[in-house]
C-alpha cells in the first residue's frame, strides 16, 4: 500500500498544500512549529477519519475559515482509491472513497492501516489504563471488525446504564427490569471483546519481545501482562450483584471497561523500574510490534508514521531503529524532524534513498538533492 498523493485545504496551518510521494521513504525537515507533524496528522485523518492527538476536528480547521478537506491517493493491490476526508460545523464529518460516501466510518477502520510512533507515545506508559486500553482498541479495530462492532455496542450500552445507575441514585428507586437489558447486551459483548483481548496478547507478545530485543540488543525481556475483571468472575452475575454499589458511585465499577494492560521489564513493572533507554526502546518496539500485529492480520504493510523520534533516542539506538525500519521488510514510511542534517545523515549512513521536503510556515517545498 502507497500514498501517492496528499492535499490539504485550510487544514491546521495549511491554507493549500498538494505533496506527490516518489518511492518508500519521505521526510518533512523544518523548525518546530513549522507544520510538520499537521502532514502526518493528516495521513492519520485518511486512515482513521480523525486525528492522533485527540483533538476536536473543530480545532483543526484553519484560523478564520469554516471547513477544511484533506484529499489522498493510495494505490493498494493494484488499484488505485481517491480518498476525501472534510469537516466543517455546519456539515460535519464526510468521508468519501472513489467518490461515494460512507454510511458508517466504522467501515473505513481498517482499510488503510497506518502506526504512528510520536513523542506523546510515553503517555502509554507513565498514565492509567484508558490510554493502554484505547492503544489496544484501536490496533483490534482494524483487523477485526467483530470486534470493532462489539467494541461499539459495548461502550453505547455501558454509557446508557451508567446514566441510569445516576438516574436510580436521584430518584431512590432503582429498575431492575431496565437493568437487566443493559446487561444482556454488555455482557455478551464484554465477554467476547474479552476472549479476543486473551488471543491478541499471545501473539502480540512474541512481536514485542522480537523487536525490544533488536533495539536495545539485549535480552532483558519485555513483556505486556492483560489484568481483566473478567478473569476470574461471572461478568453477569457479577453485574447484579453489583447493582447497588454501582447505583452508589453512579458507573459501572465491574467489566471489560477497567481492563488494563502492563507493561514489564525481566517481569518488573517498567514505569517504576525501567530506566530512561528502557522505556524508549519499550515504546518504539511496542509500536513496531503493532506493526508486525497488521501485516500478519491482513497481509498488508502498514504505512509507518515517525514523529520527531530522533529527539528521543541516543545514536545507538537511532541507528538500529533506521536499520531495522529500512531493510525491506516495512513499506511505505513518514520521517518528521526539527534538525534536517541528522536525519539525513543517519538516512545516507544505512544506504536509504529518500524523498526529501523542506516544510516552512505551512508550505511544502521538494528539496533537491
Amino acid at each position: 500500500m502507497v500514498l501517492q498523493e496528499l492535499q490539504l485545504i485550510n487544514f491546521k496551518n495549511y491554507a493549500e498544500a498538494k505533496v506527490r510521494f516518489e518511492g518508500l521513504v519521505h521526510c518533512f525537515l523544518g523548525k518546530n512549529g513549522s507544520g510538520k507533524t499537521n502532514l502526518l496528522e493528516a495521513i492519520h485523518y485518511l486512515a482513521f477519519t480523525k486525528g492522533s492527538f485527540h483533538t476536536h476536528d473543530l480545532s483543526n480547521i484553519r484560523h478564520s475559515q469554516d471547513q477544511f478537506v484533506i484529499k489522498g491517493t493510495i494505490e493498494k493491490d493494484e488499484k488505485k482509491f481517491e480518498l476525501n476526508c472534510s469537516f466543517s460545523a455546519e456539515r460535519k464529518k464526510m468521508l468519501l472513497e472513489n467518490g461515494v460516501a460512507y454510511g458508517r466510518f466504522s467501515e473505513h477502520i481498517g482499510k488503510y492501516p497506518l502506526v504512528f510512533v510520536a513523542p506523546n507515545d510515553i503517555e502509554l506508559i507513565w498514565d492509567g489504563g484508558e490510554v493502554r486500553r484505547k492503544f489496544v482498541d484501536t490496533l483490534l479495530s482494524q483487523t477485526d471488525k467483530v470486534y470493532l462492532e462489539n467494541l461499539i455496542i459495548y461502550q453505547s450500552h455501558l454509557r446508557q446504564r451508567n446514566s441510569a445507575l445516576k438516574m436510580f441514585a436521584e430518584r431512590g428507586v432503582i429498575d431492575r427490569d431496565l437493568m437487566a437489558t443493559y446487561d444482556e447486551k454488555i455482557v455478551e459483548a464484554g465477554n467476547i471483546l474479552h476472549h479476543k483481548r486473551l488471543a491478541f496478547m499471545t501473539l502480540y507478545q512474541t512481536f514485542l519481545s522480537d523487536r525490544y530485543e533488536f533495539l536495545s540488543g539485549t535480552d532483558e525481556g519485555a513483556g505486556m501482562k492483560y489484568a481483566s475483571d473478567l478473569d476470574e468472575v461471572n461478568f453477569k452475575d457479577e453485574l447484579i450483584q453489583n447493582l447497588e454499589r454501582d447505583v452508589a458511585a453512579g458507573r459501572t465499577t465491574l467489566g471489560i471497561h477497567r481492563d488494563d494492560f502492563l507493561f514489564t521489564i525481566n517481569e518488573h513493572e517498567l514505569k517504576r523500574f525501567g530506566s530512561q533507554g528502557q522505556q524508549k526502546s519499550f515504546l518504539i518496539a511496542l509500536k513496531l510490534a503493532e506493526f508486525d500485529y497488521l501485516v500478519s492480520k491482513n497481509g498488508t504493510k502498514p504505512l509507518l508514521l515517525l514523529d520527531d523520534i530522533f529527539d528521543k533516542l541516543d545514536d545507538g539506538r537511532i541507528h538500529q531503529l533506521m536499520k531495522l525500519v529500512t531493510g525491506g521488510n516495512f513499506g511505505q514510511i513518514f520521517i518528521t524532524d526539527a534538525r534536517p542534517g541528522r536525519s539525513l545523515e543517519v538516512l545516507k549512513e544505512a544506504g536509504v534513498k529518500s524523498q526529501n521536503f523542506l516544510v516552512e510556515a505551512g508550505r511544502v517545498e521538494l528539496m533537491i538533492a
